[in-house]
């Protein structure tokens, strides 16, 4: 449900705050940090650029009925010739032997041939619609750090999963901070909509895209930053729709000396436990500091017993201080966090985690990472 190394996700699987997908704000103030993000289910291959399929040309004729015959004619027993009598013997009754009288054998019995039935005709199974979406998360290089913007690119698949042909239409919500770097055939519906253009889909024919994304470089600041992308599929069949939303995840940073840190993924069951979002805080510079993470959790999810050094400050934060930390050491502490059934319906989550650092003598030193979680 999330991602290890400067880089969290939250997914419906819970297996650290980075898997969860969680995305908590830092704030336009929050000083540089490292940000979690966590993840609750799985990904795709990266699909390639979709061609829309051509035009079906209809439904199939239907079927005309199977033939008739008309029923065999009843075939009767046939009679037996006159028996002529033999001389010398009488008409009247039955003709003595010496012998043991002959067997009887019963005259067969008319056949009678079934009429030949029509098979019964073959119904056509129900019309249906169906469309399903699932999207990636946008995934941040180091490099994000360095630059006034970054141009990203958010994978979206779409299958249309109607027993019937569909034309289907895409739009998406991108949060503050982000904008549509150029996607051909979509454009801007205002406050952060875009809406692309509709196309025909066969039955079970499945596509994906790729969406061009630019990223501010102010953009983290805003932390934890989710949008959504949704698709409908409109024909004879009726019209259906779904949604699936994605994470923003930022790289560790912004780059400190002296610091690092990293989330790992939170998977959840189907009861919203997990095994808890693992955190690890290392301090780099030559001189020990005190140490301390905040973990924003996303709206649903929560630390069902806080470990000893950690307390809930807010609803949706809980700080951790893990006492002083060597220099060149790494400390990890585990929040066992569990999602209610309505946040485990709204994966992916996300969320962030903000690590410090606070040397005797000094500056302290901060890091942010975002989390993102598994999916539905």
């Amino acid at each position: 449900m999330g991602r290890l190394p400067g880089r969290c996700g939250w997914r419906r699987t819970f297996a650290s705050l980075c898997a969860l997908g969680l995305l908590v704000g830092a704030g336009a103030g929050t000083a540089p940090g490292a940000a979690a993000t966590v993840t609750v289910a799985g990904r795709a291959t990266e699909p390639g650029p979709y061609s829309p399929p051509a035009e079906p040309t209809g439904e199939p004729e239907p079927t005309s009925p199977p033939p008739t015959v008309e029923p065999p004619v009843e075939t009767s027993t046939p009679t037996a010739p006159p028996t002529t009598p033999t001389p010398g013997t009488t008409t009247g009754g039955p003709v003595p032997s010496s012998g043991p009288p002959a067997a009887t054998v019963a005259p067969p019995r008319p056949t009678y041939s079934p009429s030949s039935r029509p098979p019964a005709p073959t119904l056509a199974p129900p019309v249906s619609a169906g469309v399903k979406v699932t999207t990636d998360d946008v995934t941040l290089p180091a490099g994000y750090w360095t630059a006034a913007s970054t141009v990203a690119t958010l994978n979206v698949t779409v299958t249309n999963a109607g027993s019937a042909s569909a034309g289907v239409r895409l739009a998406y919500t991108l949060p503050a901070g982000l904008t549509d770097a150029g996607t051909d055939g979509c454009a801007t519906a205002g406050k952060g909509e875009y809406r692309c253009g509709r196309w025909t889909t066969a039955p079970g024919a499945q596509f994906s895209t790729r969406l061009r994304i630019r990223v501010d470089g102010d953009a983290w600041r805003n932390m934890p930053l989710a949008g959504s992308v949704r698709v409908t599929a409109t024909g004879a069949a009726g019209t259906a729709s779904d949604d699936e939303g994605f994470a923003v995840l930022f790289p560790p940073g912004p780059p400190a000396p002296g610091i690092t840190m990293s989330a790992g993924e939170v998977t959840f069951d189907s009861n919203g436990a997990s095994e808890g979002f693992l955190v690890r805080l290392g301090n780099t510079g030559r001189a020990d500091a005190s140490g301390r993470v905040d973990v924003l959790l996303p709206a649903g999810v929560t630390v069902a017993t806080p470990p000893p050094g950690c307390v809930a400050v807010a609803a949706t934060r809980t700080r951790c201080r893990l006492g002083t930390i060597r220099s060149g050491r790494t400390e990890e502490v585990r929040l066992p966090v569990t999602a209610t059934p309505q946040a485990l319906r709204s994966a992916p989550l996300s969320g962030a985690v903000i690590g410090r650092l606070d040397p005797r003598h000094g500056a302290d030193r901060r890091m942010l990472s975002a989390s993102g979680s598994p999916r539905r």
